[in-house]
């Protein structure tokens, strides 16, 4: 009788990996990323992307870690620590962030953001890969917070212009500008 114990080891990263499910439904889609329970669901397409296509893992690479900005931002923005920012943001949206959270936090208020996702769409990826933009319909529920009182509540649809460049490891927000509804 052969024993199988040691093979399930080559199966840890499966397990591991099904945590995040991983999408390719839309025609046009490149990936639709939403881990149980802790991030945000972003669906990315590029239906007429220029000047270059985007590669289904460099796809699913910025879906994830777009998502894993939002949370960050959230967690940020909640705790009014610049440090929950993490890596994932850097040079103009992290100093904007960042701007906010110490504004925020010098008259005693804090945000909470309630994600209900995000539909992206790539419309430029330059042609040496090393820039990418989005533009992103947010379903957002926003809290205000003056101490442990609620004084503000909206729920909407926000769009904002992002672009991301990759690092060595992960794709950077170094650019996230929220604009009029009428902008796409």
């Amino acid at each position: 009788m052969k024993r199988a114990g040691p093979y399930y080891i080559f199966l840890l990263p499966l397990v591991l990996a099904s945590l995040v499910a991983i999408n390719f439904a839309a025609p046009g889609s490149i990936a639709d990323v939403h881990a149980a329970s802790s991030l945000p669901r972003v669906s990315l397409s590029a239906d007429s992307l220029a000047p270059r296509p985007i590669e289904q893992r460099t796809g699913e690479a910025v879906a994830h870690d777009y998502a894993q900005a939002w949370h960050d931002l959230s967690t940020a923005l909640a705790s009014n620590r610049t440090d929950s920012l993490g890596d994932y943001f850097a040079g103009e949206a992290k100093s904007r962030i960042s701007r906010r959270i110490a504004e925020q936090k010098a008259v005693g208020l804090r945000t909470r953001y309630g994600d209900g996702g995000h539909r992206v769409k790539a419309v430029f990826y330059s042609l040496d890969g090393g820039e990418m933009q989005l533009e992103d319909q947010a379903q957002l529920e926003m809290q205000i917070f003056d101490g442990d009182k609620m004084i503000y509540s909206s729920s909407s649809t926000q769009n904002y212009l992002v672009l991301m460049t990759p690092g060595s490891d992960r794709w950077y927000v170094r650019f996230l500008e929220s604009v009029g509804n009428t902008a796409f």
